[in-house]
């Protein structure tokens, strides 16, 4: 069920984004927005808190918010979900499992995933039929079988845990870099070796904080483009599709 915070928040996004409130102008006060929504003021704070995290709304003044743009900004689960954040841009993705095996942790997975065994999963994702990324996930012992029970071309692992087991990626760490394509990358890429790469590493971890993966994946040159747009509010972090006309 949609908390009704929530649903004021999509409302107020839509209104945004069709410019009824243009960059520049002040949303309605939290008294006034509680009126037309027939909600508590707490309520409509919680709405206008999740524009504010998107980077949509900006700092108060008094007791308006201002808008600081009209092009919704990715939520973390869009982000840690490339399939949550190809669907919802309207692009036909696959997924398949290249390899999946259950081994010991190495030092620095142990401190990070606070365990002794892990899954270690490698995955190839396209995009309109092309690969466009690898991903090479070591996940926790604890959240492996799960992991394991997903079918091998799971659309999204993110929605595929939530559904089955309930978990909720709540907190990451995102570290962006280039690197050259070592020879499987190229092979599963279709690209050539030293090829540039963009890498996105990742430590995510449940609301409670407890270690989930750690993740790094490789997106093929002008595949994704990552956007920051900084804000005196927010400095939200989005997804933009690249030049998906792959070319030799």
């Amino acid at each position: 069920m949609v908390a009704r915070y929530e649903r004021i928040a999509d409302e107020l996004r839509d209104d945004i984004l069709a410019g009824a409130y243009p960059v520049g102008s002040q949303l309605p006060s939290e008294a006034e927005l509680a009126t037309r929504h027939r909600a508590a003021r707490g309520t409509v704070r919680q709405a206008v808190a999740v524009l504010v995290a998107e980077g949509l709304v900006g700092s108060r003044q008094g007791a308006r918010r201002i808008v600081l743009g009209n092009a919704r900004s990715q939520s973390f689960a869009e982000l840690h979900s490339f399939a949550q954040w190809a669907r919802a841009n309207g692009y036909r993705i696959g997924g398949q499992v290249i390899s999946q095996r259950r081994r010991a942790a190495t030092a620095p997975e142990s401190v990070r995933l606070g365990g002794e065994d892990v899954l270690e999963v490698l995955r190839l994702r396209s995009l309109e039929g092309e690969p466009v990324l690898v991903e090479r996930t070591v996940y926790a012992g604890w959240v492996a079988p799960a992991v394991e029970a997903l079918p091998a071309d799971c659309a999204s692992v993110t929605e595929a845990l939530y559904d089955s087991v309930g978990l909720v990626f709540a907190y990451g760490e995102h570290l962006i870099d280039a690197v050259p394509a070592g020879a499987e990358d190229a092979r599963l890429l279709a690209v050539r070796r030293g090829s540039p790469l963009l890498r996105q590493r990742r430590v995510t971890t449940t609301h409670e904080g407890r270690p989930v993966e750690s993740s790094d994946d490789r997106y093929r040159a002008g595949s994704v483009t990552f956007s920051i747009r900084n804000s005196i509010g927010a400095n939200p972090l989005t997804r933009r599709a690249g030049d998906l006309r792959f070319g030799p």
